[in-house]
């Protein structure tokens, strides 16, 4: 499924967070009436109208300043996520298709900052993260 549109995990306090979102949404389209923009986006300005992207990465850059974490850019989050799922035993086929790559190679190729070095130690630090490798039934 590579492409723009594709499924996604979401545990249940993201669930809930997106849903009243929704209603704050519809609220908010019952309010404007035929003002409303019917943009198709999760995440709209009052009106309906699209947020422009640079918004949602100065957003994150304050929010991780304010918090002392380091810089790091809110695309680059998507590296992570798959060099952790990859380094803690996700299938990469599994990380292609959330991420929506054409292909398990560029997947493994642009995502897997894992050295041979650190693989040995894999195990270990996947224990002191709390991480387990995912099996075939989850």
């Amino acid at each position: 499924m590579a492409s723009g549109r594709r499924a996604v995990a979401l545990d249940p306090r993201t669930v809930a967070a997106l849903r009243a979102w929704r209603k704050t949404q519809l609220a908010e389209r019952l309010a404007w009436g035929e003002g409303w923009t019917d943009s198709c986006l999760v995440f709209t300005r009052e009106d309906g109208t699209a947020v422009h992207p640079e918004w949602f990465s100065d957003t994150f850059d304050r929010r991780t300043k304010a918090a002392g974490l380091p810089r790091i850019r809110l695309h680059d989050l998507r590296h992570t996520h798959a060099s952790l799922g990859l380094a803690a035993g996700v299938p990469v086929k599994v990380m292609t298709e959330r991420l929506g790559h054409s292909t398990s190679a560029l997947t493994a190729d642009v995502d897997q900052h894992v050295t041979p070095g650190a693989r040995g130690a894999r195990g270990r630090n996947r224990r002191r993260a709390g991480v387990r490798p995912v099996t075939r039934s989850e």
